[in-house]
């Protein structure tokens, strides 16, 4: 089983920041690609950015320039700064991602716990 614990979210006014942190733990050989999605209160949830395990990245069009991931394979952690961040930004935030137990094995996806990030005007 791997465990995925979510941290970094808060409260802050706009134009502030918070880096949220994700890590996975367990039995874990490889990671594929990693991602951070949202949910706002009667939203779907949408992927706000992704990142591969070659390190290339995407966003969505709403936090291009302000949001960056990142990621540590050493600590198989996924990170999310988030800059200049605007009312629309508040959502519980959660973190994806797949990855295999062994060499060869399948991917099984994974999804962390949610962390509150709200943003006041």
């Amino acid at each position: 089983q791997v465990q995925l614990v979510e941290s970094g979210g808060g409260s802050v006014q706009a134009g502030g920041s918070l880096r949220l942190a994700c890590a996975a733990s367990g039995r874990i050989f490889s990671i594929n690609a990693m991602d951070w999605y949202r949910q706002a209160p009667g939203k779907q949830r949408e992927l706000v950015a992704g990142i591969t395990s070659s390190s290339t990245t995407n966003y969505a069009d709403s936090v291009k320039g302000r949001f960056t991931i990142s990621r540590d394979n050493a600590k198989n952690t996924v990170y999310l700064q988030m800059n200049s961040l605007k009312p629309e930004d508040t959502a519980v935030y959660y973190c994806h991602l797949a990855t295999r137990p062994y060499f060869g094995g399948t991917y099984y996806d994974y999804w962390g716990q949610g962390t509150q990030v709200t943003v006041s005007s």
